[in-house]
């Protein structure tokens, strides 16, 4: 098929992008309609991410299809490394804009608000912030806290064990790299299975300490602005760990079913460029928001 389009490789025609517009107008409809309590709006929800979930499946399985009947050629392999370059720098921006927050609030706005009571009566310069509701900060070891005031989860229990998790797992993703580059499938799957195993762990976990953020800490998104930034930034990236480990789940699938060659094996290393992104991300995180 490239030949006949003088090497640039052209695919044919295909009925996923319209599908994945009629699941993403769906579900956004149904958002829409959710969020203003009309009643068809859970069942848009549901049968538009129904929609995409199936889409997902039948698009990818196309993809690896394809791939492994040697449709694709180096040009396809450039655009995919391009894309999922591309890919992960614009999620590189989605959590610069994220910690950029944070560090506007924490280094620049609450000093600069310091002996100021414009915000409300008794506001302090202290982070974290609870707010007008509660005192500033409590402490790690709270576990019962009065309403309106939350406690900070401390560094050095669930999240440096996450921290644990992540970067073991990058390891697991590295040697089983390796292994595939050097056709060792056996060691291949086993490593990538670790790898899959420690990232759902490491979910497992925070799940954990988010219950224990909502029920015993005060924690919650409604905590100030510390409660805000805290849970979008840990709670976008629990979002693209799970995606994360989802992905390696379906590559380990495909290993186990003989894909993917020790020369060619884009789809492998795409799911371990991001698996290193989320891993990094995390890192930043640990230091900036449960550490400093």
């Amino acid at each position: 098929m490239s030949a006949a389009h003088g090497g640039y490789y052209l695919p044919d025609p295909t009925k996923w992008p319209i599908i994945t517009s009629m699941g993403l107008f769906l579900l956004a409809l149904g958002f829409t309609l959710q969020i203003h309590h009309l009643a068809p709006g859970p069942w848009l929800m549901a049968a538009g991410a129904i929609i995409i979930v199936l889409m997902l499946y039948a698009w990818f399985s196309q993809v690896a299809t394809e791939s492994e009947a040697g449709r694709y050629d180096a040009q396809v392999d450039t655009s995919f490394r391009m894309g999922m370059g591309w890919f992960i720098f614009s999620e590189v921006m989605f959590f610069a804009a994220f910690f950029g927050a944070l560090f506007y609030t924490r280094v620049l706005s609450v000093p600069w608000l310091a002996g100021e009571e414009m915000l409300w009566p008794g506001f302090e310069a202290a982070w974290p912030t609870a707010g007008p509701q509660g005192a500033a900060y409590i402490g790690p070891d709270a576990h019962e806290v009065a309403p309106g005031q939350f406690s900070s989860i401390g560094a050095f229990g669930v999240p440096l064990l996450n921290t644990i998790l992540l970067l073991a797992s990058s390891v697991t993703v590295t040697i089983a790299h390796w292994a595939l580059k050097k056709n060792q499938r056996a060691k291949l799957s086993f490593w990538l299975f670790v790898s899959v195993v420690l990232g759902f762990a490491f979910l497992y976990f925070q799940a954990g300490e988010y219950m224990e953020a909502y029920n015993h800490l005060g924690l919650t998104l409604g905590s100030g602005v510390y409660g805000a930034t805290f849970f979008m930034l840990t709670g976008f990236h629990g979002l693209h760990v799970t995606i994360g480990a989802i992905t390696l789940t379906v590559i380990l699938v495909r290993c186990l079913r003989g894909h993917f060659k020790p020369d060619e094996h884009f789809g492998f290393e795409g799911a371990a460029w991001y698996w290193h992104f989320v891993d990094t991300v995390w890192v930043g995180l640990f230091i900036f928001v449960y550490i400093l």
